[in-house]
């Protein structure tokens, strides 16, 4: 299993990108609007819409991508059978390098959804 920390990974980048929000206050509210737009509920549920976004992320090798998607994941009531599921799209169509993010997404998962519970 992966001892890689996402939890510590998400928070060293809203850390480091404070100094960004400071001095470009305007991209970066723009930035979070389109998040919140994209992500926001429709004709596609918020959680298919962060499936899609993990997928993208995993295929895209971005670790912070799978810490925070999974994260949302989670609140979104996302199940282990869903997201197998989803990874497995993600391996069809980004083979072995996505099999290798798919293994860490799987671990963030699992340690996320622990934390959640202890929570």
């Amino acid at each position: 299993m992966s001892t890689f920390d996402h939890s510590g990974l998400i928070k060293n980048i809203n850390q480091n990108l404070v100094p960004l929000r400071k001095s470009q206050p305007d991209a970066m509210q723009a930035f979070g609007q389109l998040a919140r737009s994209a992500m926001a509920e429709g004709a596609v549920s918020a959680k298919h819409k962060e499936l899609m976004a993990l997928a993208i992320g995993i295929t895209q090798h971005c670790s912070g991508c799978i810490g925070f998607h999974v994260k949302a994941l989670i609140k979104l009531g996302c199940t282990r059978q869903e997201l197998e599921e989803m990874l497995t799209v993600c391996v069809y169509m980004g083979g072995g390098p996505a099999l290798m993010y798919t293994a860490e997404a799987l671990s963030a998962f699992e340690l996320m959804s622990a934390d959640a519970v202890s929570a």
